[in-house]
């Protein structure tokens, strides 16, 4: 599937919501009060920037009394446009804080969030100084004002202290070593990292870079499960140019798969919170205390 096959899909559902929308003379605001679902996201539904779930599109059918084949309409674009492909260039045309709020939005319909990270330490643990300079460096629309967006990003951590959900996160050792700025920053972070995962809603692990490897460590993804929205898990995954939502139950499988090996290769308790530690505070090398004597003859 190409990537502009699956953003036309959902470009074609969101025109056609916002077509629903109209005929039933209905605002975006009134739209989003009778579904539960923020004004914000109503726009990005409609320009095909954001991609509702399947209650949130019955619920759209309803508010705007929509007839019964019209709705079926409706859920098959959704249905075609399930696994897509939206590149960042799409995805942050309304601004990174747009994006950090669908993020929001979308770790706050997941009673439990799992993510697993290869080269960064995800975003629900960074600290503020480390996210602005991820954000700096990945900041592909050139937003002229990141500040807002790395205030949304920190705000989204308040979840991790809300005892109903669960969180886990499973970092490999290159992952915590990657330093977006000086050692201070990186050293910093880790500390946090160190404090923070100790909560009781979240399960933390860390791959030792000489660890036996059960599966291929291709990308970095996140599964949302235990969604309140009713709806079966999804897989989101960022490559360098897109991000990819995955919502089939096989695919999604996979994806749990593939975590539950790397699992296998993991430290958890005391032994991953040491590896951050050493390498926030590495020890000097231990000098031998005993030094090799010349004594002259010219063997050592």
């Amino acid at each position: 599937m190409t990537d502009g096959q699956p953003r036309e899909r959902r470009a074609q559902l969101g025109s056609e919501l916002r077509q629903v929308r109209l005929l039933a003379g209905l605002s975006g605001r009134e739209m989003a009060r009778q579904t539960g679902i923020s004004q914000p996201t109503v726009v990005r539904i409609e320009r095909g920037n954001s991609l509702p779930s399947l209650s949130e599109v019955e619920a759209w059918a309803r508010a705007a009394r929509a007839p019964a084949d019209r709705a079926a309409v409706l859920v098959a674009l959704l249905n075609a446009a399930v696994n897509e492909v939206v590149t960042f260039r799409d995805k942050l045309a309304g601004g990174l804080v747009g994006v950090q709020l669908e993020v929001r939005e979308r770790e706050a319909d997941a009673a439990t969030v799992r993510n697993f990270q290869p080269g960064i330490i995800p975003g629900l643990l960074q600290t503020a100084d480390y996210a602005r300079r991820v954000i700096e460096i990945a900041n592909i629309s050139n937003d002229a004002d990141p500040a807002a967006a790395i205030t949304v990003r920190l705000d989204r951590q308040q979840a991790l202290y809300d005892k109903s959900r669960r969180f886990e996160f499973l970092l490999t050792e290159a992952a915590l070593r990657w330093r977006p700025g000086p050692v201070e920053v990186l050293t910093a972070q880790l500390d946090h990292l160190a404090a923070v995962v100790t909560l009781e809603t979240i399960s933390f692990g860390v791959i030792p870079a000489d660890a036996e490897m059960h599966a291929i460590t291709r990308c970095g993804f996140i599964l949302y499960e235990d969604r309140s929205s009713g709806e079966p898990p999804m897989v989101a995954v960022e490559t360098p140019h897109a991000e990819l939502t995955v919502s089939d139950p096989e695919q999604v499988d996979l994806y749990q798969d593939q975590l539950a090996a790397f699992r296998q290769s993991a430290m958890y308790g005391a032994g991953a919170l040491d590896i951050v530690r050493r390498i926030a505070h590495p020890q000097p090398e231990v000098q031998s205390r005993h030094r090799t004597v010349d004594d002259g003859s010219g063997e050592q």
